[in-house]
């Protein structure tokens, strides 16, 4: 049975021996699942650092355990940044979840011309916190030693700049000649996944991306939704690389 798994402020240089201490709605969430004095657990930073511990103490406020062992883990390559459209309802929510177990890197929401959602004013902060925080709970359920960022909502302008600067750029289209199949994976550097709106990509977006270097691929003959195309795209890519060998 796996450990459970907490997210924590670990200090640069940590060392086993040395104690932390869980707070805030960690160690609430530790107080739910009834962690005792004794127990194991697994702490990480988000950035790259995995702690397993042992509970000294624990109470409704905090949670002390001595660290045992430290695993400092690279970033994995390639990085894998997904531009998704934004879904209505609570299909963006879904597809930052499903991205993040995928291994997704970063997830830039994007307000497409054919996007149904909009995004504005404190409905737009409520919306990308609650992307941010499924993100976070994905990840520790995936067990993920690096966090995935969910970036501010992005124009056009900035995703043809992601796509310019990626080492390949991914811009799915149902209506595309090319399968994903067929685009080179290369082991490190960075992998744009651009997603479009459940209305599909505009012309003038697309054409935007084709001046940036990305032509349009299809994933099959099926057409998926905005939610979980990205997700398909991102297994597809990741099983060729050394990322999941």
């Amino acid at each position: 049975m796996s450990l459970p798994f907490f997210l924590a402020t670990l200090r640069p240089g940590l060392a086993a021996g040395e104690e932390v201490t869980l707070s805030g709605e960690e160690a609430h969430h530790a107080l739910v699942r009834r962690t005792r004095v004794g127990e194991r657990v697994v702490l990480t930073d988000g950035a790259g650092t995995v702690a397993e511990c042992t509970v000294l103490a624990a109470d409704r406020k905090a949670l002390r355990a001595a660290v045992e062992s430290v695993d400092r883990r690279p970033p994995e390559s390639p990085r894998l940044v997904v531009v998704q459209a934004i879904p209505k309802g609570e299909r963006g929510e879904l597809a930052v979840e499903m991205l993040t177990e995928v291994g997704v890197d970063v997830i830039v929401p994007w307000a497409a011309a054919r996007s149904v959602a909009v995004w504005r004013g404190e409905r737009a902060a409520k919306a990308l916190a609650r992307w941010r925080s499924t993100a976070r709970e994905a990840a520790k359920q995936a067990r993920r030693a690096w966090f995935p960022s969910v970036e501010e909502p992005a124009s056009l302008s900035r995703v043809v700049e992601l796509v310019r600067s990626s080492s390949v750029p991914v811009v799915l289209h149902e209506a595309a000649s090319g399968p994903l199949a067929d685009l080179p994976v290369p082991g490190r550097g960075e992998i744009v996944i651009v997603v479009g709106p459940e209305g599909g990509i505009a012309t003038d977006e697309l054409a935007a991306f084709a001046a940036a270097g990305a032509e349009p691929v299809r994933l099959g003959s099926s057409v998926l939704r905005t939610s979980t195309a990205g997700v398909a795209a991102a297994a597809a890519l990741l099983a060729r690389t050394p990322r999941w060998r």
